[in-house]
């Protein structure tokens, strides 16, 4: 009886062992499972490396952005420099990069030029955008007003006669000219701060613009004319004395040093919108003039590779996404979605940017440029 009983006590001991051990393996394949997946997503992850402006690089260095990319297979490697650079950055891979995103159409003119020299394929998405404004102050606006240089077109917004506020500085008048100067009672030349027109995006768009205004308001088609219109326009970037490279650092000088130094400056609506949107402090008597026409910057992105298509229609069409860019002060195909959210920062815009011109080709914006570079020399 006791043999038959320690028989049965080993038994229940060996399926009890064997469960034990059964459990333990249970255990240890499911805690095992999360590792085995992120080993799987890490080999199913592709990626991608390219070059990108200064506009995109912090939306880009985002987490949430970096997660849905993260869940959709890719990873992105970015090398910040200049849009109009890029250009000269193209090959063919796998010494090249993937993707490029440029601000505007006229450095993604150039990079797909340079790509099809080298018979690389491109394909090319915008998956936002920011109109080019004029950040300037509430008195300053007002004597613009007075003069009939601009019109209020909604709370800290108006909008500016691009073609007579050039012909007052070409006329080299001085804010004490202007009748009506009193808000702003200075010696100081009329002139609209700039970036480089020569190394910088932004700085050539505003030659764009302008070479539109005093053209009769229409676009530059041929090289005598752009010349000559360059000619006259160089004088306006040379009486600024240094110039910055980087639009942000102009940006910077107004927010910090104010209207003393910096009554007029050429933006992108972006920067001042995304300054607004982190809660950070805006000046209240600061204002937005949406020249009339305007341009809009695109930033767009060029795709060189297969897996790299799949990133611009993914920054393209991600509902997400698209809300984060906004975050970041771009507009993109929902305008409500920009409207409410710019409105819940505090800050006023121009709903609805509809007086839009494009620039000049890239062959006539490189022969204005050439003459610009050439005066400043």
């Amino acid at each position: 009886m006791a043999k038959k009983a320690g028989v049965i006590a080993t038994a229940l001991f060996a399926v009890a062992l064997a469960g034990t051990i059964g459990y333990s393996v249970i255990e240890r394949s499911q805690s095992q499972r999360p590792v085995q997946q992120e080993i799987q997503r890490e080999l199913q992850t592709q990626t991608l490396k390219g070059f990108v402006s200064v506009d995109v690089e912090p939306f880009l260095k985002d987490a949430r952005v970096q997660k849905i990319l993260a869940d959709h297979h890719l990873r992105i490697e970015i090398a910040r420099i200049g849009s109009r650079e890029m250009a000269a950055k193209v090959q063919a891979a796998p010494a090249g990069p993937h993707f490029f995103l440029a601000a505007g159409v006229l450095a993604a003119r150039m990079i797909t030029d340079a790509a099809t020299r080298i018979n690389l394929p491109t394909v090319l998405y915008s998956p936002f955008y920011s109109p080019l404004v004029i950040a300037s102050w509430e008195p300053v606006a007002q004597i613009l007003v007075n003069n009939g240089a601009a019109a209020k077109a909604g709370d800290r917004v108006y909008d500016l006669d691009l073609a007579r506020i050039t012909d007052f500085m070409l006329e080299r008048k001085r804010w004490k000219d202007l009748p009506g100067h009193e808000s702003y009672d200075v010696s100081r030349s009329i002139l609209i701060a700039t970036t480089d027109p020569r190394t910088s995006n932004s700085g050539a768009l505003y030659l764009a613009l302008t070479s539109h205004a005093l053209n009769g308001y229409e676009v530059v088609t041929d090289r005598e004319t752009a010349r000559r219109l360059a000619g006259r326009i160089a004088e306006l970037f040379k009486r600024q004395g240094f110039q910055e490279n980087y639009v942000n650092t102009v940006f910077e000088d107004y927010l910090s040093i104010g209207m003393g130094k910096v009554p007029l400056v050429f933006l992108y609506e972006y920067q001042i919108v995304a300054h607004a949107m982190a809660k950070r402090p805006i000046p209240p008597d600061a204002v937005l003039l949406y020249p009339k026409p305007t341009l809009f910057s695109k930033e767009v992105f060029v795709a060189l590779t297969e897996p790299a298509k799949a990133l611009g229609e993914l920054l393209s069409t991600h509902p997400e996404l698209q809300k984060i860019a906004v975050e970041y002060g771009f507009r993109g195909a929902d305008s409500a979605l920009f409207k409410e959210a710019v409105g819940r920062a505090g800050f006023s815009v121009k709903e609805r940017v509809v007086d839009i011109v494009d620039p000049p080709s890239g062959e006539i914006m490189a022969e204005m440029i050439d003459v610009v570079a050439a005066a400043m020399r």
